[in-house]
């Protein structure tokens, strides 16, 4: 098969690799749409520690597909099936897992590989997050549900309720869904953000209620403040981007009572500050939610075929498997929210 490879940041190959049969409780998945996401471009520029544990390896994790060929023991698929893999599974039998808490899972057996003709799909991953496509919904809708996921999770953990403020700092595809849930639960929404394209899909895509461009307005608090119930801060205030100026950034802009959900994960070893008077006597919420889990992961195909988020909205090029290196300079250049790639 063709597949891309990745060998070391910023050296990512297209090349013939040799499709990996399946063991027992396996499938093989003939991927009809991938997705390109954030964590594929840090991965790109820089490698991923937890993703990538050896090279070369498999690249990208969005994807949905048509089952090719079965390994032994598997039930309830059918060569043929049309259908959707997280690219995750948690074990079932850690001390989180015992406790619930699947997405801290010790022993997530994780899956790359998307940018191929095919993937061969882990048993566990089979048993606990390989499910149907609806016969309404197109691959390319299907393959957001890893990254709704996540999103899904974090939306339900931050318990958000009808007429609330919300404000969100980092308006990538992440932020986007995130906005465009907040509002399905009732809340109103502004957003901040400095990409044009950006801009526009939270309009068109989240229906977010206000938006800041912070590029004419680079310091959003007071607008964040005045969005609020008598200007008193929002009820609710997320960071989707990742940087840890920002987290500190978005933690003034709660009221007291409030509650900030550091949503986007920062390079590992950075902290931040923040004013322990203001989380004490404030009685501030400090929340943040990684990864999904099967429930989730569920949840987010179920919303996409309810045509209640319209993901293909965020689809802002359609390309090839050897544009693969291409999609990831766009993404660095601010050029594109999420790439479709057909192999």
């Amino acid at each position: 098969m063709k597949a891309v490879r990745f060998y070391a940041p910023q050296d990512i190959r297209y090349e013939d690799v040799e499709i990996t049969p399946p063991k027992a409780g396996e499938v093989v998945v003939q991927i009809k749409a991938a997705l390109t996401c954030g964590t594929d471009v840090k991965t790109y520029r820089r490698g991923h520690p937890v993703l990538i544990k050896k090279v070369p390896s498999g690249f990208g994790h969005e994807f949905s597909g048509v089952i090719y060929q079965l390994g032994k023991g598997v039930e309830n698929f059918n060569v043929g099936d049309r259908v959707v893999a997280a690219n995750s599974a948690p074990c079932g039998k850690c001390f989180y897992c015992k406790h619930e808490e699947y997405n801290l899972c010790e022993n997530l057996d994780l899956l790359n590989g998307a940018y191929a003709e095919y993937i061969t799909v882990p048993a566990r991953i089979v048993s606990k997050n390989l499910l149907k496509i609806p016969n309404h919904l197109s691959f390319e809708q299907a393959a957001f549900c890893e990254p709704l996921a996540n999103v899904v999770h974090g939306v339900d953990r931050t318990d958000i309720k009808p007429n609330q403020s919300i404000g969100i700092i980092g308006i990538g595809p992440i932020g986007l869904m995130f906005a465009r849930l907040a509002k399905l639960k009732g809340a109103r929404v502004i957003v901040a953000g400095r990409n044009e394209l950006k801009l526009k899909l939270a309009k068109e895509f989240a229906h977010v209620d206000e938006i800041i461009d912070l590029k004419k307005y680079p310091n959003p608090e007071a607008i964040f403040r005045n969005f609020s119930d008598e200007n008193k801060g929002l009820d609710i205030a997320v960071e989707c981007v990742g940087l840890p100026e920002i987290w500190e950034r978005i933690y003034s802009c709660v009221r007291p009572g409030g509650t900030v959900h550091f949503f986007g994960g920062c390079k590992s070893g950075s902290t931040i500050n923040l004013d322990t008077t203001k989380m004490h006597y404030g009685d501030i919420k400090l929340i943040s939610v990684f990864h999904h889990t099967p429930q989730y992961f569920r949840e987010a195909l179920k919303l996409i075929a309810s045509g209640e988020i319209e993901v293909e909205k965020l689809i802002t090029e359609r390309l090839s498997l050897q544009d693969v290196e291409y999609a990831m300079k766009q993404h660095i250049d601010g050029k594109v929210v999420k790439c479709l790639i057909t192999p």
